[in-house]
């Protein structure tokens, strides 16, 4: 499965938030931060990102819960 992630390139926009049809995306301390349990991959918010700041790539460590952005930074 692929996990979301969202990068520092963020700039907080707020167009993936108006995308994602199942809201797996939420601010966090001005932040995103990525609901894991609600993502199901659909790859909306990585095609509106004008910044190119989300990405899907696959999950290799297995990881549960939500994504934290400093894990990509």
């Amino acid at each position: 499965m692929a996990a979301l992630t969202v990068t520092a390139a963020c700039t907080a926009c707020g167009a993936c938030l108006l995308t994602c049809p199942t809201h797996a995306l939420i601010p966090d301390a001005g932040r995103l931060r990525v609901r894991d349990d609600r993502c199901t991959r659909c790859g909306e918010c990585v095609e509106i990102c004008p910044a190119d700041a989300i990405r899907l790539a696959d999950d290799t460590a297995g990881h549960d819960g939500d994504t934290d952005p400093e894990e990509t930074r």
